[in-house]
């Protein structure tokens, strides 16, 4: 079960494609749209960011957060190969998971993250979530639409 909508979002820091440090709160006062997915260049990981980059301006003004259990080295290769620059590829990967664990988006017998995308507000509270099994895709419209009412 995915965190609420209305409770604050667990504060985490890791690792980005580029090896440098990510912490969800260095961006306060600017709507995140979060998004756990369970591997790099899989077939439904693959258009899903696709989607995301080519829509840039439903996200403008957002900052758009990925986050799995790959290395940095495989989710560089990844933001490199959809030309995602404006994407922070976050490495879940030791403790492997555990920021998934803390957003109830981990697969325990999988070893991976779930698919779970979380609208976040400026002030650090989530107003939207979608879960849905690896195989399927997050309800974009809807999660888009949330993003849109959180925008400074």
């Amino acid at each position: 079960m995915a965190l609420e909508v209305g409770s604050e979002a667990p504060d985490f820091t890791l690792v980005d494609s580029n090896g440098d440090e990510v912490t969800l709160s260095q961006f306060r006062g600017t709507p995140v749209y979060l998004n756990f997915f369970p591997a790099a260049f899989s077939g439904v990981c693959t258009p899903w960011f696709t989607s995301i980059v080519n829509n840039a301006d439903s996200v403008e003004g957002a900052v758009v957060i990925g986050v799995s259990v790959d290395n940095k080295a495989s989710l560089k290769a990844f933001r490199e190969s959809l030309g995602a620059e404006g994407v922070h590829f976050l490495a879940d990967f030791h403790p492997k998971g555990a920021v998934a664990q803390a957003y109830d988006c981990y697969l325990d017998q999988a070893g991976v993250a779930g698919r779970c995308t979380y609208v976040i507000d400026g002030a650090g509270m989530i107003i939207d979530v979608d879960q849905v099994v690896p195989l399927e895709t997050p309800d974009a419209d809807r999660l888009l639409a949330s993003l849109a009412t959180c925008k400074v």
